[in-house]
Formats: structure tokens, C-alpha cells, sequence
């Protein structure tokens, strides 16, 4: 079969979803690889590295997407990209199908069966491609990157002659992986750490990297399927704005993580607990695509308020190329290496990993839960 590698359009989008180590492992595998001209340019891997690793070079980009039995992609394909695809081959790529439903419908009317690396089931066997956690991580860290250039003071303690300069205080509000890596990364740049999450299973891994847990205690569950955080009740809102109301005013710098997939992100700091932000203090919020976890969030611009810079950050994993496309690429082969069998694909359903990530095939959407996100926003299904 002919496993092509896509050339990113998506204006932003640096990362290519297989650099050249991945095309030899494939290759020494048994399969063929094309992959488009220039596809790795901007995360720094040429053409002759994917020549040298048993790749080969397709400059027609219509005619490797319309040769291709299985097409491997980072972000979702436009409408017309989706078009170049041949009826009944095969995606692998970000889809974002809780939240865009309409790609996955347009993929299901072409006749493309469309496997979403957002759908891997967070599970012990499927962790090598989970694509989610692997970049959610590069995210975290470069938060925290975003957020020490961004403040106006140290985040370690320092002993000068010009006297002490105590650490910067951090809060991290969410820790999934982004937020165990945002805490991990502030604590090594110095700073003293604090971190808040409605799941009380990740105090200990809080506590594990140096930092202290804000807890709120709630009345309800807070996880959902796959270990994500469960949408919570107003009154546990309210009461969980109550106690961390001072925490947020105290804190020089606020990293923000708190996503739930297909809605918007829920509201982490009100307009009432930024009021009380310090001048100087900053919020970097993750969350930023989908609305905001900070009620004054605009995505993709850093705003001041009230003395309170306020980054809204876009794509993160895009901006460190290299080693994003080499976690994602290490997600990607594992994947579809799970999935070929003796040369094609082997789509049994009843595997959980392969049922879980494929979202359409045979010209119908196979998730319930992307069916309803489209009937949601008014789609036919």
C-alpha cells in the first residue's frame, strides 16, 4: 500500500507527520512511503534526509494526495484538500471532531475513512500514540517559556549585591500533561509553584514535582471517560472560584490548561478574580482556542489589562517543530504500524484503539458522539 506524507498548508502549522527516522523504521517495515515535496522544510527535515531514509519525493501534490491509500497528516485537511482525496483511501491526521464535526462529515461523503489521532483512548496500550498527551507536553513547557519572557521579573530566587530577589509565584490551573509539564518546567526555572485541579487523583502527581495542591473539596464527580475533567456543577463553580480567588490574586504568573474536548473551556478566572490581579502579574491561558479559561482571553494576541498581560497562545506545538514532529511522527508510525496487517489495513472494529480512532468510513460517520456534535451545529447526517 502507498503511505503518503502531506505537505501542511494550515497557516502556523511548522510540524510534518513523519521526519525521516519514522519513513526508515516504515520502510525497513516493508512499506512504501511518498512523501511531498518539502513537506518537512519548516521542522527542519529536507528532502534528501526523506530520500536517504527509503522515502520517495512526490512534487505533484495532487498526485500523492490522489495516489495515496493511506494519507498521514498534523492538522485537519481543508474542503479542498479534502477533494483531492480518492474515494475510499484512507486519513490519518488531527481532526478535531468533536469540536469541527463538519470536516469529519465531508470526509465521510467523500468516502474516506478518517481515523482522528484526537480519538486514541488513553489506555496503557495505545499511551505510544497518544498524540493528545505527546503534545500537550511540548504545549506546558513552552507556556512557561511564554510566560518568564512575558513577566517583568525573575522566576528563580537570586542573591545579588544589589540584595535578594525573592522567587516569582506560580499557579498552574489544570494539571493534565501540559499542566504537570508547565509545573515541572516552572519549577526547574526557579519559581515557587502552586497548582490547582478539580480531579483530586493528580495531588500526589502535583506534590511528586515540587508543588503545593490548592484543594477544593467538591461534591460530585469530576472525571470523565478517558480521565479528562468532567464538566462540574455552577455551585461547585462558585465554589471552587471562592477558593481560588486569592490563590490567583497572589500569584505573579497564572498558567491556564483546562480543556474539555467538543465545548468551550471552561471560565477558570472570572472577571471578578482578575480584578484583583497585581500590576506586572501574568496569565498565559492554553485554553485560549476555545474560548478562554480567563474571562478577557482573545486568541492568538497578548492583551494588557489593568497592568495584567494576558497571553493567548495558538498552536504551541507548532512553534517548536523538531522535536513535536518527532513525538508526533513516533505516535503516527506506532499507530498505523498497529493498524497494517500483511500490507493493508486492518479495520477491526471491535479493536478498541482502531474503534475509537476512526471516526468515518464506508461514506457514514462511525462516532456517536461526532454525530450528535453535528447535529449540534446544524449538519446533515
Amino acid at each position: 500500500m502507498k503511505i503518503a506524507v502531506a505537505k501542511e498548508i494550515e497557516v502556523g502549522e511548522r510540524r510534518v507527520a513523519l521526519i525521516p527516522d519514522m519513513v526508515a523504521r516504515l520502510v525497513k517495515a516493508g512499506l512504501e512511503i511518498f512523501v511531498e515535496a518539502g513537506a518537512g522544510e519548516q521542522s527542519f527535515f529536507y528532502d534528501d534526509a526523506y530520500e536517504a531514509a527509503g522515502a520517495k519525493i512526490v512534487a505533484d501534490s495532487a498526485q500523492l494526495w490522489g495516489e495515496a491509500d493511506l494519507l498521514l497528516k498534523v492538522a485537519a485537511p481543508r474542503e479542498e484538500e479534502i477533494h483531492k482525496l480518492r474515494e475510499g483511501s484512507a486519513l490519518v491526521s488531527f481532526l478535531n471532531p468533536l469540536g469541527n464535526p463538519v470536516i469529519v462529515d465531508r470526509l465521510a461523503q467523500r468516502g474516506i475513512t478518517a481515523f482522528s489521532m484526537e480519538m486514541i483512548p488513553r489506555t496503557t496500550k495505545a499511551q505510544s500514540m497518544d498524540a493528545l498527551s505527546s503534545q500537550a507536553a511540548i504545549a506546558g513547557y513552552k507556556a512557561v517559556l511564554l510566560a518568564a519572557a512575558t513577566a517583568p521579573k525573575f522566576f528563580p530566587m537570586l542573591t545579588t549585591a544589589a540584595g535578594t530577589i525573592r522567587p516569582a509565584k506560580v499557579l498552574v490551573m489544570g494539571a493534565g500533561v501540559a499542566g504537570l509539564q508547565a509545573i515541572a518546567t516552572a519549577r526547574r526555572l526557579g519559581a515557587v509553584v502552586e497548582a490547582f485541579d478539580i480531579r483530586p487523583a493528580v495531588k500526589e502527581e502535583v506534590q511528586s514535582l515540587g508543588a503545593k495542591f490548592v484543594e477544593v473539596k467538591l461534591d460530585e464527580e469530576t472525571v470523565a471517560e478517558g480521565g479528562y475533567a468532567r464538566e462540574i456543577s455552577e455551585e461547585s463553580k462558585r465554589r471552587t472560584q471562592e477558593v481560588l480567588s486569592d490563590t490567583v490574586a497572589a500569584a505573579d504568573i497564572v498558567i491556564t490548561t483546562a480543556q474539555v474536548p467538543g465545548r468551550k473551556a471552561p471560565r477558570l478566572i472570572t472577571e471578578e478574580m482578575f480584578a484583583r490581579m497585581k500590576p506586572g502579574s501574568a496569565i498565559v491561558d492554553l485554553a485560549a482556542e476555545q474560548g478562554g479559561n480567563c474571562a478577557y482571553t482573545e486568541a492568538g494576541k497578548d492583551i494588557v489589562r489593568n497592568g495584567v498581560t494576558i497571553v493567548g497562545p495558538i498552536n504551541l506545538p507548532a512553534s517548536m517543530p523538531v522535536h513535536a514532529s518527532q513525538m508526533y511522527s513516533k505516535n503516527i508510525a506506532t499507530f498505523i504500524q498497529y493498524m497494517i496487517k500483511d500490507n493493508a489495513l486492518n479495520l477491526d472494529f471491535s479493536d478498541e484503539i482502531i474503534g475509537s480512532t476512526c471516526v468515518a468510513h464506508g461514506h457514514e460517520i462511525r462516532n456517536s458522539r461526532v454525530r450528535e456534535a453535528l447535529e449540534v451545529v446544524g449538519g446533515k447526517v
